[in-house]
């Protein structure tokens, strides 16, 4: 159980500073202005979702080795939820948002899980080979 709240304490942390720093961005969220009410909906809904994609690498051996592929997952699981939100409006973004070509749609949300669900996992592998917790 004390890795899975490093785990996740380790994500929403990221994820906070992450969601803070790419937030002007973003144009609206649901049409309205974004709020930090809503940053802190998002960095639990992110936390959640890493701490989910992780789980399998930390808990079953054989998928230590391939822990590589959290990034792969992240980022699939982001290109998904930003396709869907950004085709049903649920938020929109600004002209500083980088476009990835092809698949339109912004760079650092793309990057989000997959970056930070890794370092995430990293930062419990160095925590629990220390014994830190």
């Amino acid at each position: 159980m004390k890795k899975v709240l490093v785990i996740f304490v380790s994500a929403f942390v990221l994820n906070l500073v992450w969601e803070n720093l790419h937030s002007f961005l973003y144009g609206n969220y649901m049409g309205s202005k974004i709020t930090e009410s809503i940053l802190l909906r998002a960095t639990l809904a992110d936390a959640v979702m890493i701490t989910i994609i992780i789980l399998p690498f930390v808990f079953l051996s054989s998928f230590k080795r391939y822990n590589w592929l959290i990034i792969f997952i992240g980022i699939v699981v982001a290109v998904s939820i930003e396709w869907y939100a950004l085709g049903t409006g649920r938020w929109a973004y600004n002209s500083y948002m980088p476009i990835i070509p092809l698949i339109s749609i912004g760079l650092t949300p793309v990057l989000q899980l997959g970056l930070l669900g890794y370092l995430s996992f990293k930062i419990e592998e160095y925590i629990s080979a220390r014994h830190l917790v």
